[in-house]
């Protein structure tokens, strides 16, 4: 054999109880499973570890890292190994060379990527889906399942008109077209956007989709089992639940699979987060494949004025300030007086947000002092309230002074393990790779281990695997892969289930372009193996192993 694990106690995905054993790998999928006699060239002793198939990622935004990084660290250490890029309605193809800074724009403002990054780690060598596919393909080390985006079908065959108007029946068909290529070429279904605005602050191409154009896409997506993603409008229930009818429609019209992301819970919404996952029950019960995303981490926020917020986006003066300015006109605007006065009006209703603020880190020697204490302690100290002190230390750090809203919400323990646990539910929504400065998007899977298995005992390891491997390989129709069984590709997460976390997260320059991010280490994953070889272990870091595969859905 190329490779036997030994000893390990076996969570094999299919959410049965866990037994001891051994696993048999050879030409980069699984042989046996069970007692294997045979030696393998590398021997791997997982006595007293959990053996689980790798972990999959549902909803990432990978696109870009992957051009400069095809293990798209740190999600592998975190024992992820096949990913889905392309979500909310953006991929990094079809692309055709006139709109690529379009793009660019839509991801900075949505997802929060610098333009430093792209401008500095994107070597602009492909349009089509499949030249895409082909550049990825060239250093990869994770498994890779991805979306194309609506709103760039639109962009391709409408140009700037698709940010306008609705399509004709020709640009409706020719879209058609093009998704159909983009399927064949490797991806594995369409996403979409209900909510999302680009760099001016107007609507992305994907809203501008009427009833028939979403309806004619969705019959492509059908003829070959492919899946729809859609972002909705989780900030009003109503809307959700109406979003919720309306993919349910299409699933059992078109016979696809649908997933809405993501469903948060906050202390003000129990009653409407039960409503929408009472009506994905009656749906799905009706024949429909509705699934909503839940992820596992609270919502927690960090920013500096550098660079635009999302915690800023229903304060319209603050988000055109930022959005709009550089860091000259910034600091003018928190200088002059009559602005600032407007700025504070604005905000001044939400002072118990500020005064909750974190400062989290600083470069003047004067500021230490207040670092990790909140704006409402800082304030007394200095004589003033929260708002001005979040506005004065901006100023006297250069605009560099970082704050973190911790613990926004989708924190309530209970009531988010009831709905991780739930049978409609999919694990979820991570946002891996995006919103690189507002929070670290990996390791919601140790999260999850820790906190609901282990901590709070919401539910079995063997439930919780299955979640992430078996339930997520099966939504996606994703061949192979989700179990640990003779036959399946071997993608295998070792860990240690007492010691499974996310570390802290920490601030780390490592972006193309001398970018910054937030990024958290793994705590007790030891070995991850891609493809039937060590991808990653804990004591030696990434091997020289690229087995990373482009996942297309399975017929």
């Amino acid at each position: 054999m190329d490779l036997v694990i030994r000893n390990g106690n076996i969570v094999d995905g299919s959410g049965l109880p866990s037994y001891l054993g051994d696993i048999a790998i050879n030409d980069g999928r699984i042989v046996r499973v069970g007692n294997v006699a045979d030696t393998g060239t590398t021997e791997i002793d997982a006595r007293g570890k959990i053996v689980s198939p790798g972990f999959i990622d549902p909803h990432t935004h990978f696109d870009a890292q992957l051009l400069w990084d095809g293990a798209a660290k740190p999600a592998i250490e975190h024992g992820v190994t096949t990913i889905v890029p392309g979500n909310c309605s953006l991929s990094l193809a079809p692309l055709k060379a006139d709109h690529r800074m379009k793009l660019v724009g839509m991801f900075n403002q949505i997802e929060e990527m610098p333009f430093k990054a792209f401008e500095e780690g994107v070597v602009w060598d492909w349009e089509t889906f499949e030249e895409f596919v082909t550049r990825i393909k060239k250093d990869l080390t994770i498994n890779v399942a991805p979306l194309v985006g609506h709103s760039v079908l639109r962009l391709w065959v409408m140009g700037n008109e698709s940010m306008h108007r609705t399509a004709t029946a020709q640009e409706t068909q020719a879209m058609q077209t093009l998704l159909k290529e983009c399927l064949d070429a490797g991806a594995i279904g369409l996403s979409t956007s209900f909510i999302d605005m680009d760099e001016t602050l107007q609507p992305v191409p994907s809203r501008y989709a009427d009833a028939a154009e979403l309806d004619a896409l969705c019959a492509v997506l059908g003829q070959h089992n492919r899946i729809l993603q859609a972002v909705h409008e989780f900030y009003d229930n109503d809307i959700t639940v109406a979003r919720i009818d309306q993919l349910a429609d299409i699933s059992r019209k078109h016979k696809i699979t649908t997933t809405l992301s993501p469903l948060f819970v906050n202390n003000d919404n129990f009653a409407g987060v039960d409503q929408a996952i009472a009506r994905v029950v009656e749906q799905n019960e009706a024949g429909a494949r509705v699934w909503p995303q839940v992820q596992t981490r609270p919502i927690d926020i960090s920013f500096t004025f550098s660079v635009p917020s999302l915690l800023f986006i229903r304060l319209r003066t603050w988000y055109a300030v930022m959005r709009f300015g550089t860091p000259e006109t910034i600091m003018a605007a928190f200088r002059d007086e009559a602005q600032r006065k407007q700025l504070v009006a604005e905000a001044s209703n939400m002072m118990g947000l500020w005064q909750r603020l974190i400062l989290r880190q600083v470069k003047t020697e004067a500021n230490q002092q207040y670092v990790g204490k909140n704006l409402a302690e800082i304030a007394e100290l200095r004589g003033t309230d929260a708002l001005n002190v979040m506005i004065d230390l901006s100023l006297e750090e250069d605009l560099d002074a970082h704050f973190l809203s911790a613990d926004m919400g989708h924190n309530n323990d209970e009531k988010v393990g009831s709905l991780l646990r739930h049978p409609h539910v999919m694990i979820g929504a991570s946002d891996g790779g995006a919103h690189i400065l507002s929070f670290s998007t990996y390791g919601d899977t140790g999260y999850l281990l820790s906190r609901f298995v282990r901590d709070n005992h919401s539910m079995s390891i063997e439930e919780a695997v299955k979640k992430i491997t078996s339930d997520t390989a099966d939504i996606w129709a994703i061949a192979d892969r989700g179990l640990l069984k003779s036959g399946y590709i071997a993608d295998v997460t070792i860990f240690d289930a007492d010691l499974i976390d996310r570390g802290p997260e920490y601030y780390v320059q490592d972006v193309p372009g001398d970018g910054h991010r937030y990024v958290r280490d793994s705590v007790g994953v030891e070995t991850v193996i891609i493809g039937g070889a060590v991808a990653y272990t804990q004591q030696g870091g990434y091997t020289d192993e690229r087995r990373g595969e482009i996942v297309g859905g399975r017929p």
